[in-house]
């Protein structure tokens, strides 16, 4: 059983995350070019870590990639432990309605099992839902460094094929980056008031 004081430090934890991820996701097309590091440190979304490629060395990539990765895994993994049905209902609130997209990760979890910690491993149901399930900690830890490690990998390579193709595309928006940034900013306010899902855990 959980003590108040652990329950109230993983929410503060996913909570934070949460907060570097949006800013991190939003600044990610006027900085991954010049700041790849900070903007991995805030955000190791796909989208990130590839269009990172071509700015950053492998160490860094991989030693931030994975660790920050590892980082929202857990905490979202805890919460899922800690809070159960609600946090996961809460979590698909955020979308609004539920999508496909969540009916089907929860099938894939219950048939794939450790398999499906392995294929998504940055999944924030997934990682969620094996916590509710109720796999344990060690045996979560060893699988999602797993698919970390393989995700990272997949996305270096492709990184590196199309590397040509993200320095482009990248240059080509550089003159309307910032406007780019801001409308993230004001998009992602705008779906924070839209949202109607159930209420956070208690």
């Amino acid at each position: 059983m959980a003590t108040p004081l652990a329950r109230r430090s993983v929410l503060a934890a996913t909570s934070g995350l949460f907060v570097l991820g949006t800013i991190g996701s939003n600044i990610g097309p006027a900085l991954v070019d010049e700041r790849p590091e900070l903007v991995l440190l805030l955000s190791s979304r796909n989208r990130n870590l590839f269009g990172s490629v071509p700015y950053i060395d492998l160490a860094p990539y991989v030693v931030i990639g994975f660790f920050r990765v590892l980082a929202a895994a857990v905490a979202l993994y805890f919460c899922g432990r800690f809070f159960g049905e609600k946090a996961v209902r809460w979590l698909e609130g955020q979308a609004g309605e539920p999508p496909r997209i969540y009916v089907w990760l929860e099938r894939a979890v219950d048939k794939l099992g450790v398999w499906a910690v392995i294929i998504f491993p940055g999944s924030n149901v997934v990682c969620l839902l094996v916590g509710h399930r109720g796999m344990p900690t060690r045996k979560f830890l060893l699988f999602v460094s797993i698919g970390i490690v393989i995700k990272l990998w997949v996305l270096r390579v492709f990184g590196r094929i199309f590397e040509e193709q993200i320095r482009a595309f990248l240059n080509f928006i550089d003159a309307y980056q910032w406007w780019i940034v801001i409308g993230l900013f004001a998009l992602s306010l705008l779906q924070g008031q839209l949202r109607r899902g159930p209420s956070r855990p208690d």
